[in-house]
């Protein structure tokens, strides 16, 4: 029996069912991958939103590091490249898009409530705005391309580092959304189980890894720091 929808194969579970049995692992697994990956991907669409609303409604960026939603812009525009040029299901990180136009718009808006902007800050901006459209149109060289996604993983990395150091230093998350630290937390859980049933390349399982220790950290720091001290003025970004 076959019956594929958006690429997703119910005829094996639906044969199983119909003959009275239990479906098996190898029937099984796939077919929950598949569904987990489209779930991630649709609640993908509105993980940054609880983020923007929170700093629109409080006017404020108190508490957030600039550094670190500059470098997650960087590391979800090399991934979604290098995931489309690989051949990867998008099922499997059509999230990464949804993510990276958020992440942008995320940005612009803490750009907007940092005012007055260093030189600094707007140099990388515009080397931004230059060669992103390079990258996600994969017309570089493969080995360097192979090098950039490996750099992705530290980048990521080193994306949550200065948020979580700033939220220890204040003892205070700030304008930290819960709801999005939680499905970036519970994203990243879910798609180790669909990256290894889809069989990515390991360093894409990698990631994920990494943004379970990450994303688990600050989500950590949200519930410990529930009660954040005065406001402090802000600096001028860099």
């Amino acid at each position: 029996m076959e019956m594929e929808i958006l690429g997703i194969n119910f005829g094996c579970v639906l044969a199983s069912l119909t003959a009275g049995k239990f479906p098996e692992k190898d029937c099984l697994l796939p077919l929950i991958s598949k569904i987990l990956g489209y779930c991630i991907v649709a609640a993908s669409t509105t993980v940054k939103l609880p983020q923007i609303y929170i700093i629109l409604k409080h006017k404020s960026v108190r508490g957030l590091s600039v550094a670190a939603f500059e470098l997650e812009v960087i590391g979800y525009t090399i991934a979604l490249s290098y995931c489309i040029h690989k051949g990867l299901p998008f099922s499997a990180y059509g999230e990464l898009a949804f993510l990276l136009v958020q992440a942008i718009i995320l940005v612009a808006i803490i750009y907007y409530y940092s005012q007055p902007l260093g030189t600094k800050t707007l140099i990388r901006a515009l080397l931004y705005c230059a060669l992103a459209p390079t990258v996600l149109a994969g017309q570089i060289d493969p080995i360097l391309f192979e090098a950039l996604y490996a750099l992705q993983h530290a980048i990521f990395f080193f994306a949550r580092v200065p948020q979580i150091w700033k939220n220890y230093t204040n003892k205070s998350t700030g304008e930290l959304s819960f709801l999005t630290s939680f499905m970036n937390f519970g994203g990243s859980v879910v798609r180790v189980f669909t990256s290894i049933q889809e069989k990515a390349p390991l360093s894409v399982v990698l990631g994920s890894v990494i943004g379970i220790v990450m994303n688990g950290t600050i989500l950590s720091q949200i519930l410990m720091y529930q009660t954040p001290p005065p406001a402090k003025k802000e600096k001028k970004v860099q």
